[in-house]
């Protein structure tokens, strides 16, 4: 994924319709929570069969609001100057220490040594 081009893309789109004014970061937020509804939505009601096996509309409507909730992320991520790559790599060490391997025991396994 090219992060420039995406958040140019953004940037420009927002721009040509003075968007620039409404994304600020409380709005941006709520926006992304209700997108990520949105999302919810479309699944609201299904069995776990039915969730995993969309039909080719409802997939495409989950592509649309996932795009959606994408957009407003990287919105954010412009916001405050955060490389999204990084935060989730730094996330994601964070996340190795708070949820270690467990061995069958319940003792914690090193990374690539489990038995």
């Amino acid at each position: 994924m090219n992060m420039q081009r995406i958040e140019t893309l953004i940037k420009e789109f927002s721009k040509k319709r003075d968007w620039e004014k409404f994304h600020n970061p409380k709005n941006l937020s709520m926006a992304l929570s209700v997108e990520a509804s949105e999302l919810v939505e479309i699944f609201q009601w299904l069995d776990l069969e039915q969730s995993e096996n969309l039909s080719p509309d409802k997939k495409e409507h989950a592509k649309q609001e996932i795009a959606d909730i994408a957009v407003y992320l990287i919105r954010m991520c412009m916001s405050f100057d955060i490389n999204l790559e990084e935060a989730i790599i730094q996330k994601m060490k964070l996340n190795e220490k708070k949820y270690p391997l467990l061995d069958e025991n319940g003792n914690k396994v090193e990374y690539g040594k489990k038995n």
